[in-house]
Parts: structure tokens; C-alpha cells; sequence
């Protein structure tokens, strides 16, 4: 039976494959933005999207299991402070998928992993002088 066996194991250990979720959330919450395969792209979102939506509600507890997860406190601290107040109006869907192609090396399929409000965010600025008069 396959019940709860809907997870891609990427060919590695769950230590292995935990470690790499967690060094691509933390490159995504830096970064918002990051190039990666696209089997490994589909796994971060659903890590990722959990993430966030766990700092949506700031307690203590859920600071505790973030950092349980991510490690880095700079990050954590950006998570709870930056990017989850961003989403409070949304009911998910945090996570873009943009594929590239295969990459020249190995043929593996590349894909682009942003978070949404990115776009959002960079669009409402102007870009340039202001003038107000």
C-alpha cells in the first residue's frame, strides 16, 4: 500500500533529504529567489509553503518549530519579521515554479523557485527618481 507516501526521496537518506530541504528553505528565505532542479523544487514547496505558514501565526511555539527546522536564526527572525506578513491575506499558495530546461551538464530539468510576493513587493516601489509635484 502507498498510503502517506506522496514525497519524492530524491535518490538519498531521510537525514540526507531533510538536510537538503532544509539548506534550500534557508537559500529561499535569503535569497526569495533561488535555481535548483525541478524534483527538488517540487519538494521545497510544500516544505517551504508549511513554513510559512506556521509563521503566520507568531508564537513562541511556532518560532520554536521553525527553527527547529531551519537552524539559522537570522533566517528565522526574517521569516517571522519580512515574509510572513506578506501572506496574511493569503490562503496559501506562497511558492512560484518557473522551468527552465534541462541544464548543459546532465540534462536534469532546472527550474526557478521564488516566493509570490516578491514580484509583488519590487512592483509597488517605483523605480527611479519621484517626482511629487
Amino acid at each position: 500500500m502507498k498510503h502517506r507516501a506522496g514525497h519524492r526521496k530524491l535518490n538519498r537518506t531521510t537525514e540526507h533529504r531533510l538536510a537538503t530541504m532544509r539548506n534550500l528553505a534557508t537559500a529561499l528565505f535569503t535569497h526569495e529567489r533561488i535555481k535548483t532542479t525541478t524534483p527538488k523544487a517540487k519538494e521545497l514547496r510544500s516544505f517551504a509553503e508549511r513554513l510559512i505558514t506556521k509563521a503566520r501565526k507568531d508564537s513562541v511555539h511556532s518560532r520554536r518549530l521553525i527553527a527547529r527546522d531551519l537552524g539559522d536564526r537570522a533566517v528565522v527572525k526574517r521569516l517571522f519579521d519580512d515574509i510572513a506578513p506578506r501572506y496574511m491575506d493569503r490562503a496559501g499558495g506562497y511558492t512560484r515554479i518557473l522551468k527552465l530546461g534541462p541544464r548543459r551538464g546532465d540534462a536534469a530539468e532546472m527550474s526557478i523557485v521564488e516566493l509570490v510576493a516578491r514580484d509583488e513587493v519590487s512592483r509597488s516601489e517605483p523605480s527611479g527618481s519621484k517626482d511629487e509635484g
